[in-house]
């Protein structure tokens, strides 16, 4: 009767056991994927104007949701002012995106505006992706404002801004 018992709570051991890891073996670990390809690193992009931003996220079971950052990137600073840099302001953009149910999405957007008064000089794109597990990624780009940078026209084919896919 004692070996039944032995046996019997050996096997429920066992049987919680590999429940266990069968439960950890579903657990996603795996960061999603960004191939950025608008802007690429060390862009000018025109002071005024709107950015063109292409994206393909991807993951292996679920996204969740993108953001863009950008940031002035700026060696050092002065105390000195002159009146036409008074008027200036560093540009900073920081937007969340929702990806929620898919797992590819190409992005293509023009939600960024550099405004008139946006500070020339050295900056950094950043794009971070989180999936429905909380995996993040995140690809930097170091970019440049300015008012001399040619506008950037792109032909797309279609008229659609956003082209996702499951």
């Amino acid at each position: 009767m004692k070996k039944f018992g032995i046996l019997s709570i050996l096997s429920i051991a066992f049987a919680f056991t590999f429940t266990a890891c069968d439960k950890d073996d579903d657990v996603d670990t795996v960061n999603p994927v960004i191939e950025l390809d608008e802007p690429e690193d060390g862009d000018e992009l025109l002071i005024g104007a709107g950015v063109h931003f292409e994206c393909d996220f991807s993951d292996n079971v679920m996204l969740g949701s993108y953001m863009i950052e950008i940031h002035n990137n700026f060696d050092g600073h002065s105390h000195k002012a002159n009146k036409s840099e008074e008027a200036l302001e560093p540009f900073f953009f920081k937007k969340s995106y929702d990806l929620t149910g898919l797992r590819n999405a190409h992005e293509h957007h023009h939600d960024i505006v550099i405004p008139e008064n946006a500070t020339p000089g050295n900056y950094h794109l950043v794009v971070y992706c989180t999936d429905a597990a909380g995996n993040q990624s995140l690809v930097a780009r170091e970019i440049v404002l300015s008012h001399d940078a040619e506008e950037h026209h792109h032909h797309h084919d279609g008229d659609d801004d956003d082209d996702d896919e499951d």
